[in-house]
């Protein structure tokens, strides 16, 4: 009708804060979960399908990828995680479990640093065999292979290679058993004689 005034356009902010809200809601509902903007409202599996990942691998949207980066059949890499593969190439292999806040980098400018810049930063590619559990805020350093069926607990700071099978933890990683499969279950055979059947839980 002549004379009536246009509705303004409602702010794109206000949009997006919508549907943030609309799928918050939905989460909270069919999940019981509440995520942050970002994992919330991009799906982790095309994201890893834009990657190049393998089959029905997933990666949250607050994870960090530099350089080259391989991730295998169905593995899942949790929020807040830093593949850092700038100084060389990160491989990942089949149904891996990268936790919260896990950190993998292929080089570090240590020396350099203490040097002046004299040295150049340490560079090395990272290794991660198929069936490995990388428990949350693990620190994995540059220039390390950790083998097929490895466990590496929380707040782990591996600087040295891992055999296959084998249970490490600590700041730096030591041994601390190995994992057996028995009946199709894995169970951790720790060194102190202590066994932990993963399927009944910790």
């Amino acid at each position: 009708m002549t004379g009536e005034k246009p509705v303004p356009a409602e702010p794109w902010g206000d949009r997006i804060r919508q549907a943030y809200e609309d799928e918050d809601a939905r989460l909270r509902n069919e999940y019981d979960r509440s995520l942050p903007f970002q994992d919330a409202m991009f799906d982790r599996w095309e994201r890893a399908r834009k990657l190049g990942f393998g089959e029905k691998a997933s990666i949250y949207n607050s994870a960090v990828i530099f350089g080259s980066v391989t991730v295998g059949e169905e593995s899942w890499i949790g929020p807040y995680v830093v593949l850092d593969g700038a100084g060389g190439s990160i491989r990942i292999g089949s149904t891996v479990s990268i936790s919260c806040g896990v950190h993998v980098y292929t080089h570090d400018t240590i020396a350099w640093a203490l040097s002046g810049g004299a040295i150049d930063p340490r560079r090395g590619s990272v290794l991660i065999g198929d069936r490995c559990y990388i428990g949350s805020q693990c620190v994995i350093t540059a220039g390390v292979t950790i083998g097929n069926g490895c466990v590496v607990a929380a707040n782990s700071v591996v600087n040295k290679d891992v055999p296959d099978g084998v249970v490490v933890g600590g700041s730096p990683a030591r041994r601390l058993g190995q994992v057996e499969i028995r009946d199709g279950q894995p169970v951790l055979v720790y060194d102190d004689g202590s066994e932990t059947f993963v399927a009944d839980g910790y």
